[in-house]
């Protein structure tokens, strides 16, 4: 498969949708002095190369009565991970799961209405490992879009200083 580059007005564009998904492609258009169907073309040429994967609605999950936002860090062992990734997958109050290095090898994140609900998970989670679990108090920074630059982006910044 061939690399897919983009360019500043693919930038401008991912930029856009980044801030809000549900951005009309007329306005999109509009802002970028582009026609419509141009712009419909460029997001449907990211989303087939996978630049774009998905669309998200963001959810206050606190205001449906998930108070309990915990970070789980897991050890899984090598061998163990065929079966815990279809384990975790299947999990509803997991919002998202990454391999990361440290002393652990898995960092969930999960949302549960009561503590009781997510000890249940924690102690089906010890079949794989040790565990360790943060409670979130208060999210001061929410997801937010970071700047859609480029290695090439970067280098042209450099030429500007």
């Amino acid at each position: 498969m061939v690399e897919y580059k983009i360019d500043k007005t693919d930038r401008r564009i991912l930029q856009m949708l980044e801030e809000n998904a549900r951005i009309s492609v007329k306005d999109i258009a509009e802002a970028n002095f582009m026609s419509s169907p141009a712009v419909a073309n460029r997001i449907r040429r990211m989303e087939d190369n996978n630049l774009i994967k998905h669309y998200y609605a963001d959810i206050d999950y606190s205001s449906m009565g998930y108070v309990v936002k915990a970070f789980i860090n897991l050890e899984v062992k090598p061998e163990d991970k065929s079966e815990f990734y279809p384990f975790i997958e299947k999990v509803p109050n997991v919002i998202q799961c990454d391999c990361v290095t440290g002393d652990y090898s898995m960092l969930i994140q999960a949302a549960y209405r009561r503590p009781e609900e997510l000890d249940h998970l924690v102690n089906e989670l010890q079949k794989f490992g040790r565990t360790r679990t943060e409670i979130a108090f208060s999210t001061p920074i929410e997801h937010r879009p970071i700047p859609v630059k480029t290695e090439s982006d970067d280098e042209e910044d450099k030429k500007e200083d």
